[in-house]
């Protein structure tokens, strides 16, 4: 089954030189500066290079995050931070305010921010790969893989990193608490619909696939009221995907728990159940509508022409006639006028993030190599820092055209 999943743009950064003329003394100190310019720019290329997978994606993070760790810990694993967490001033874009970028004099400000676009980069890979027509049972598993990655590197960031800033996330912007724990919730929500989708093609009882699509929709019913304080402006876009997905899999729970009350003789609360689906079907279908004309970061699409989309639509009209047909030859039940409630709890399927953590500091970082850099000598016009003309380009991210009848999206 084909998904299609909303994605934000990937966060830009101004280069970094890791130049410290006069501050950085001796081939060690020298080669760490090389090694950290080098590897930061890999890692940049490969956000938007498509023959990147998750193996290639975590060496490079990896390389690089253990040698910036010699900027932000001691090396005696100490509770002491390195004398070089503010040596360099970092500037970053962010995902929802467009190319209005924030800066900080502070090493563990680029941890957190590249640690940022790592877990995006996860998302966008499970979007691409998820979109493909006929997804294999192993490709399935690698998007359900990568969201709980990205989840749990989300859920890292906000628990374990932010706290540690000097300077506290401003408002509305990425590194605030209210837009991590909408990222972790999202990725648990959009896992847990390959879970639904492998449950229904392997035929699953009705109501196991019921009670995950329940548990999926408050998952995005919760990202949404997460964002409910943020600025229209810039979080509208995002929080109409949110609500479309709610809608859908609010339907589907009803549409499924319909199918459970048919099995147990239950025929006028099938029929009940059934059209408290469609009447959310007809929720998501116009706010598909609405995503498609609503301004703000994100792809230009219509999610109701996708197919994931599309089959729910049959499902739901295809139950409910078959409904009808038995409760007018067999069951003559009354139709309630209350929509059943859905008290429904999945026992299996239930996403958690997977545990994540920065790699150690690179055992390039040695006593001798962090002696080396004396901050004695630093210019008084000190050149590490940004300064106020420059600007910072958006990421050109590689345009996904989808494929014929999936449900695929620019990513």
């Amino acid at each position: 089954m084909t998904h299609w999943f909303h994605r934000n743009p990937l966060k830009a950064t101004a280069p970094v030189a890791f130049n410290y003329y006069g501050v950085a003394a001796g081939p060690a100190a020298s080669k760490i500066c090389s090694d950290l310019r080098s590897s930061r720019a890999r890692l940049l290329e490969l956000f938007t290079d498509l023959s990147c997978n998750p193996e290639m994606m975590k060496n490079a993070a990896d390389s690089y995050f253990s040698l910036l760790q010699g900027f932000i810990n001691s090396l005696d694993e100490s509770t002491q931070e390195s004398k070089l967490r503010y040596i360099q001033n970092f500037k970053w874009t962010d995902t929802l305010q467009g190319q209005v970028p924030s800066a900080q004099q502070d090493a563990v400000f680029e941890l957190i921010s590249m640690g940022f676009n790592v877990a995006l980069w996860y998302t966008k890979y499970a979007s691409r790969l998820a979109g493909k027509e006929n997804i294999t049972e192993d490709e399935a598993k690698e998007v359900h893989r990568s969201l709980k990655i990205a989840a749990g590197i989300f859920k890292h960031l906000k628990e374990s990193q932010i706290p540690k800033l000097i300077t506290p996330a401003e408002k509305g912007r990425d590194l605030e608490a209210r837009l991590l724990e909408a990222y972790v919730v999202q990725c648990q929500a959009e896992a847990q619909e390959v879970t639904i989708a492998r449950a229904i093609e392997l035929k699953h009882a009705p109501g196991l696939i019921a009670a995950l699509a329940y548990e999926t929709a408050n998952f995005y019913q919760k990202a949404d009221h997460t964002l409910s304080s943020l600025e229209p402006a810039y979080s509208a876009k995002w929080r109409k995907y949110l609500h479309l997905k709610m809608c859908f899999y609010t339907a589907y729970a009803y549409c499924y728990h319909g199918q459970t009350l048919l099995a147990s003789d239950k025929c006028g609360e099938a029929i009940r159940s059934l059209q408290e689906a469609e009447k959310f079907y007809a929720k998501a279908e116009a706010l598909c509508k609405e995503y498609g004309e609503t301004k703000g970061p994100g792809p230009t699409v219509k999610p109701s022409g996708h197919l994931f989309f599309r089959k729910l639509g049959n499902l739901v009209k295809n139950t409910l006639e078959k409904c009808q047909r038995e409760n007018g030859f067999i069951y003559f039940q009354k139709i309630p006028t209350e929509a059943p409630q859905l008290e429904l709890k999945a026992n299996y399927g239930l996403v958690e993030p997977v545990p994540f953590e920065f790699p150690p500091t690179s055992a390039h970082w040695t006593p001798d190599t962090l002696a080396a850099f004396d901050l004695t000598k630093r210019p008084k016009d000190d050149s590490t820092k940004s300064k106020p003309e420059e600007t910072v380009k958006p990421v050109k991210e590689p345009d996904i055209k989808p494929q014929k009848d999936t449900g695929c999206s620019i990513s």
